[in-house]
């Protein structure tokens, strides 16, 4: 491939961009409107069962010997069906990151001298983790650990002329006791910009050069299809990057998000654009009209939108629904930010990189390979 001839076809694209005021709107307007309206919106912020991993900070080895009451807690949480406890064997300080990590929209913490503090009536306090994003969970979590709590305050306020409450509920948030809900959601909406921007416009742009004859005329260039191919997608990872710096920018400014922004986000930049510019091409080589394009391109987006946790955690879907997020591939550009931007887990991040990669060059290849300068 030619790099001047890259170059020459990415000047052209820029120029055209800049001259074209919708596409100015939705890549550097609409982004701040979506932040804005979901961080307005969720700024104040079932019947199945939540599995809720917990910490017994005074029980077993971390514990100081047998401790009866935080195990009768544990088995009351049990006995109301509406929650599974896990007990977990994780550093105390690592917790909250684990949590996220892991998947888990819930966590709790039963303290050092749980058993202690409730025999002797005195205050201890619970920790529970949410996940803000996933209020299902969480709320259904918050409302057992209450029950259960204020059951075992009555039965201490029974046994004791202290009728003050001595289990008090402590709330903090997977991840990070800073984090809020704009932190979970800024990973989403830019994997949401990443699907989109180039999907829609790839779809577009090859259904109407086929109709208007531009491909006929590129075909007289020595612009090569894998160089054309190749300028899109180094516009798309550019203009990704502006993204992504205006969401990050005004999350921080507007609602004081707390996300990581390091190198290792810049694979996900790089690799989405690039897999989604691929998709986008190969969706327009398929269809014959531009009609059928636009078609092909709103199948393949919109199941990817809602259920690659864009909007909503996929831990909170039912599992059919899970293991179909599993094969949608902005699920791992998603769950790659979110691994690098709120979990510091590099392992698994490089894991979703891997999959975005893999997956990118078969498309990249395959549309390569349909793409025609010139109807047969």
């Amino acid at each position: 491939m030619n790099p001047r001839h890259i170059g020459a076809d990415f000047r052209i694209v820029a120029r055209s961009y800049f001259r074209n005021p919708v596409a100015l709107f939705f890549s550097l307007i609409f982004p701040i409107i979506l932040i804005a309206l979901f961080g307005l919106i969720f700024s104040a912020t079932g019947t199945t069962v939540v599995t809720v991993p917990v910490l017994n900070e005074d029980h077993g080895p971390g514990g100081v010997g047998y401790s009866e009451e935080s195990v009768a807690f544990l088995s009351a949480l049990n006995n109301t069906t509406l929650v599974k406890v896990q007990v977990v064997s994780v550093a105390p300080s690592d917790f909250a990151a684990w949590l996220g990590q892991n998947d888990y929209p819930v966590g709790l913490v039963v303290p050092s001298g749980f058993q202690s503090n409730f025999t002797n009536h005195t205050a201890t306090n619970l920790t529970l983790y949410t996940d803000p994003q996933d209020a299902a969970s969480s709320g259904q979590a918050q409302a057992v650990v209450a029950g259960v709590a204020n059951a075992f305050n009555l039965r201490a306020a029974c046994s004791s002329k202290n009728c003050s409450a001595v289990i008090g509920i402590t709330g903090a948030n997977v991840g990070s006791a800073v984090y809020t809900y704009i932190d979970y959601l800024i990973p989403g909406l830019i994997g949401f910009s990443i699907l989109t921007s180039p999907m829609f416009s790839m779809v577009d742009i090859t259904s109407s050069y086929r109709k208007e004859g531009i491909f006929r005329q590129l075909s007289l260039t020595p612009l090569t299809r894998a160089e054309w191919l190749t300028s899109r997608i180094l516009w798309y990872v550019l203009l990704t990057f502006v993204t992504a710096g205006i969401m990050i920018g005004a999350g921080a400014y507007l609602f004081n998000a707390h996300v990581l922004v390091t190198a290792q986000l810049i694979p996900f930049l790089v690799v989405g654009p690039f897999l989604f510019v691929s998709l986008g091409m190969l969706a327009g080589c398929v269809a014959k009209t531009p009609e059928s394009a636009a078609l092909i391109g709103n199948i393949i987006t919109f199941p990817m939108m809602f259920l690659s946790g864009t909007f909503f955690p996929v831990s909170s879907f039912p599992s059919g629904l899970q293991s179909f997020a599993h094969v949608l591939p902005l699920y791992y550009v998603i769950d790659g930010m979110n691994q690098v931007m709120l979990f510091s887990n590099t392992s698994r991040a490089l894991t979703d990189v891997v999959v975005v990669l893999a997956i990118a060059v078969v498309f990249f290849l395959l549309s390569v390979r349909l793409f025609k300068w010139r109807d047969e």
